[in-house]
């Protein structure tokens, strides 16, 4: 995981960052989940990257567990 929250601003501010290149991370390997919460529990905002699994091979990618 390389970020999250449950504070929609700090997500966004985040990611403007992310986009204006002020965080250096391979944008091919990120993958963004919102997990809505509805009225029970807030919404999450989270990003993680995929790291290489070395059982699959050079061109497969796993989610860190």
């Amino acid at each position: 995981m390389v970020f999250e929250t449950q504070d929609e601003e700090e997500w966004q501010t985040y990611m403007r960052r992310l986009r204006a290149g002020e965080i250096q991370i391979d944008e091919s390997t990120l993958r963004i989940d919102t997990l809505c919460g509805r009225l029970v529990q807030p919404t999450t905002y989270r990003l993680s990257s995929f790291v290489a699994d070395p059982a699959c091979g050079p061109a497969r990618y796993s989610l860190p567990i």
